[in-house]
């Protein structure tokens, strides 16, 4: 038996091996030795390599199959390797990248590359829910250079083309990954319709979920009603405090009643706001992560209605002026070709947004419509829901903000520091901390301190990692090392922040008005500091509390 093994191993390095004058080509191979092989591969964690870049996997994991192919989990796809995924479901995928759209069933053997046949055999497979991709899908279908190191058990992919991953036209509303569309009726609830949407978006096409706009409404932590609006501060604020998103079945909208108990059925970790008007930016987020909540200026407030920067024959929309945002939509497509004569204002260039709107299918083309890349607000207040994960991925959360980032503190320095303590409700470990960055390029380090008493103990952190990100918003980072608690200790999160260009770094709640007049201050211990060595406490000194979350799971 240790002999078979070895030789099993040479087998796995060669293309084939010579015993005596017969060659034995892989697909010659018998069943048996195809699940030896594969069982002693998997056993070795397989790595990938693509573009010379390493994968840094956390959840999801390469496999080598019992027919030997090697088999990357869909989820990946477009983070890794710029694809959309446009369907998939236990029998049917869909990826598409640039103007390649590549199609895979479970039982052919067969792949399609823009309708054209390929062959190709188990092209997809279904492992405890989750769906996994045969990696020879990116070489014959996207043009892939591939290279399997056996020795190293590694797998090198390089992409071979240079087309654009984004294609000129893409849309929601083509491929199937639309969510229900909206209808706000009377109230003034587009804000939370658009980023229920949002967020809907960002689940399909794997699940398809109808979320509640009217718990949004009136269960976050805001003192507001249907009648008064919001903003997209207010929408991330009740998503990452874990208060929703709840289903629409468990709070109806408009029905008057809110549902305080229901529970949400997934949790929102990270939410981008995108950098002003960056249409390629935009663009990147619908095609590869969902769609985008922006704002726009609107004289109308329901179907039907007409405007000058409405041309309702081609449900397209541009205005030019001054008026600040007062409507809130979703962008879930672009199509840089649609022709700026289809508008009502002269513009200088094609080039248009495909916007889901709250104001039911009798609104434009079946709920959606154009708004010109030259508008003068769209695209300026844009935010993606780029963390949307299982009600599961942390047991607990720990916060005093469920207002979220109200407003900011800081030195007049673009570096500051920020911590918040709390005590540990039973044993514990520490797995991910979550909180805002306010501005782009801001760089961080983590620390914790395990045995908190008062604000000297802050002086007595441990450096945990560090890291950066690109666009402001509400990040969650998941810690290397999980810190183990006791019930009844006190731990504190400390933060180093730097912000480019922020003379106010930190993000605060307080009471701002009357929308926040529910803010509690007594729920949270949060301190500040200049360099890390004197500290203030922020809830006596400021009236104010720290946003800064800790997520734990329970010690089994």
């Amino acid at each position: 038996m240790i002999f078979i093994i070895y030789l099993l191993n040479v087998i796995v390095e060669d293309s084939g091996i010579a015993l005596g004058k017969v060659t034995i080509r892989p697909e010659d191979r018998p069943q048996e030795w195809k699940e030896v092989i594969s069982t002693d591969i998997n056993g070795d964690h397989l790595s990938l390599v693509v573009d010379g870049v390493k994968v840094q996997f956390n959840k999801y994991h390469l496999y080598m199959g019992n027919d030997m192919n090697i088999m990357i989990p869909v989820k990946i796809f477009p983070n890794v390797f710029k694809c959309a995924i446009n369907y998939v479901n236990e029998t049917y995928l869909q990826l598409q990248k640039g103007n390649t759209v590549v199609e895979v069933q479970k039982d052919s053997h067969a792949i399609y590359v823009n309708d054209s046949s390929v062959e190709l055999e188990s092209g997809m497979k279904v492992v405890d829910g989750d769906y996994y991709v045969n990696s020879k899908v990116l070489e014959k279908g996207f043009g892939y250079a591939y290279n399997w190191i056996a020795n190293e058990s590694t797998l090198q992919l390089a992409n071979s083309t240079s087309e654009n991953y984004l294609p000129s036209r893409y849309s929601y509303g083509d491929v199937g990954r639309l969510p229900d569309i909206k209808n706000q009726g009377n109230y003034s609830t587009c804000w939370a319709a658009a980023a229920i949407t949002a967020v809907e978006s960002t689940r399909m096409p794997e699940e398809k979920l109808s979320l509640s706009v009217d718990n949004m409404v009136g269960n976050n932590g805001y003192s507001s009603s249907v009648y008064e609006g919001g903003d997209y501060t207010q929408a991330i604020a009740y998503l990452t405090s874990w208060k929703g998103p709840v289903l629409e079945a468990a709070d109806p909208y408009g029905d008057g009643i809110v549902n305080r108990e229901a529970e949400a059925v997934i949790h929102v970790q990270e939410a981008q706001i995108l950098e002003s008007k960056n249409i390629e930016a935009i663009k990147r987020a619908v095609f590869l992560q969902g769609g985008v909540e922006s704002s726009l200026y609107t004289s109308m407030s329901k179907a039907g209605q007409t405007s000058w920067y409405y041309n309702a024959k081609t449900s397209a929309y541009c205005y030019i002026g001054t008026q600040k945002p007062n409507h809130d939509v979703v962008i879930v497509g672009w199509d840089d070709n649609y022709s700026k004569d289809n508008f009502s204002v002269p513009l200088e260039a094609n080039g248009a947004f495909i916007c889901a709107n709250s104001w039911g299918k009798e609104f434009g083309e079946n709920g959606l419509f154009y708004v010109s890349y030259y508008d003068s607000n769209i695209g300026i207040h844009s935010v993606a829901y780029t963390g949307v994960e299982d009600e599961d991925n942390y047991d607990n959360i720990y916060q005093s903000d469920l207002c979220g980032w109200v407003g900011q503190l800081g030195y007049e320095e673009d570096t500051a520091w920020f911590a918040n303590a709390y005590t540990s409700k039973k044993a514990e470990e520490i797995k991910a901390v979550g909180f805002y960055a306010t501005g782009k390029n801001t760089s961080y380090e983590i620390y914790v301190v395990e045995d908190f008493t008062d604000a000297s103990s802050l002086n007595k952190r441990r450096l945990i990692q560090s890291g950066s990100f690109m666009n402001a918003g509400f990040y969650t980072v998941d810690l290397n090392t999980a810190i183990k608690t006791e019930a009844g200790k006190k731990y504190a999160v400390v933060i180093k922040i730097t912000t480019p260009d922020e003379v106010r770094p930190i993000a605060i709640e307080y009471r701002a008005g009357k929308s926040t007049k529910n803010v509690i201050l007594d729920d949270g211990e949060g301190y500040i500091s200049y360099l890390g060595r004197v500290w203030e406490n922020v809830e006596s000194s400021k009236s104010c509390n720290i946003c800064l979350k800790m997520y734990t799971n329970d010690v089994k």
